[in-house]
């Protein structure tokens, strides 16, 4: 990729990049149609693909999606021309600018954006499942997969068949048990979630899940900022009726623990996961951030780990506003529209599966800390704005 046009299109944008949607197909679960997707596109990819359940935000990681997987599904990519309709693949963007686009601490410590958000939107809940830690994620090559979750009020108006998510064991399992439901993987329904403890979800609020944490989401459409991954350990077999096969239990595994009872369990972080008061420590209220501008609200919606944090921006009506921050981000709107820095800006409605839209951008570090100019257009409602960041915000509140 010729860097010039590239170049081109940052500086355009003032250091803004308007990305398109990346829509990421699943072979297990239900859509639950709340994506803003064409109803005629959730299967667009093929049948044996599965249906569209999720849109990744700001990526530069391939999903791990079986061997049918295109070679940049998952990937984002930056709209350099509306009219034309010309892309670049975000990640390529990235290597590119480098620096300039991410900053100096993330560049050198990383040399890459090494996070990104998704939507996820199932009508039915997730099986109970982990992801790798950092230490076993690299044992196959990958990294360790911390995530964060927000439940957006704007894309719930239907909470889903099961709003209700499992998180971790009840303190009083025996370990035993746990292995007894492995070894019965594919014997039996072990019904693994009969150990675990459901929490109902509260819309505009999150949860922040340790690598290692046994859980199983509920059916809402649900914002995480993730750290630059796709692995997972899937170790309940039957999820509503559903049956998960083998292949979901074993295929992070290295080859020499394959099918190794022990090294499966072994993948759980058993100490959090049975921690009494779970809650406690990982349920995250929004944290509302002093106003510095009229018209302006800004709250905290994950923060208190080490890996990603999250904002939601609410804009009045009518209202202009600069958006100042300390490090590069991806942002989504989820409401309203107007003008994203130089570019027109809007909360989709409908989309088709190639449309571009107006609702994704990466803004740059330096960008940011200028602060980007925001203007809601509508006299009657807000412009609401998801921010994703990697560890490198000096902002981010770092306890509960």
């Amino acid at each position: 990729m010729s860097n010039v046009p590239v170049k081109e299109v940052f500086k355009k944008g003032k250091g803004v990049l308007q990305l398109t949607p990346t829509w990421v197909p699943r072979g297990f679960n239900e859509p639950g149609r709340r994506l803003r997707l064409h109803p005629d596109d959730y299967y667009t990819l093929g049948m044996d693909r599965g249906g569209i359940c999720e849109r990744w935000l700001g990526s530069v990681t391939v999903a791990l999606n079986g061997p049918k997987t295109g070679p940049t599904e998952g990937m984002s990519f930056v709209l350099a021309d509306i009219k034309t309709k010309e892309k670049f693949l975000f990640a390529d963007v990235v290597e590119a600018l480098g620096a300039d686009l991410i900053g100096t601490f993330l560049q050198n410590k990383y040399g890459t954006w090494p996070t990104f958000a998704k939507l996820y939107d199932y009508d039915k809940p997730l099986f109970h499942h982990l992801h790798l830690t950092e230490e076993k994620a690299n044992k196959i090559g990958k990294h360790g997969k911390p995530e964060a979750y927000y439940f957006p009020t704007q894309y719930n108006s239907y909470l889903g068949r099961f709003p209700l998510t499992y998180f971790g064991f009840d303190p009083a399992t025996n370990p035993e048990d746990i292995k007894e439901c492995i070894r019965n993987y594919d014997k039996n329904d072990t019904r693994i979630t009969e150990f675990s403890r459901a929490y109902r979800i509260q819309l505009g609020t999150g949860w922040y899940t340790p690598a290692g944490v046994i859980h199983a989401p509920a059916s809402i459409v649900t914002y995480e900022p993730q750290w630059n991954s796709d692995v997972n350990t899937i170790m309940e077999n039957v999820t509503m009726g559903e049956v998960n096969p083998h292949n979901l239990l074993t295929g992070c595994q290295p080859e020499e623990e394959k099918d190794d009872v022990e090294a499966l369990f072994n993948q759980i972080d058993w100490k959090e996961s049975t921690l009494p008061n779970y809650r406690e420590k990982y349920f995250r209220a929004p944290k509302e951030i002093p106003s510095t501008q009229k018209g302006l609200t800004e709250k905290w919606v994950a923060y208190a780990n080490e890996w990603v944090a999250a904002k939601e921006v609410t804009i009045a009506p009518g209202a202009e506003i600069k958006l100042i921050d300390q490090a590069c981000y991806c942002a989504l709107l989820t409401q309203g529209h107007g003008t994203f820095g130089v570019y027109e800006c809007e909360a989709p409605s409908l989309l088709r599966f190639e449309q571009p839209s107006g609702d994704e951008f990466f803004i740059s570090e330096s960008a940011a800390k200028e602060g980007v100019v925001v203007k809601n257009a509508s006299s009657y409602e807000p412009l609401i704005v998801l921010q994703n960041f990697a560890n490198n915000n000096s902002k981010v509140p770092a306890t509960v």
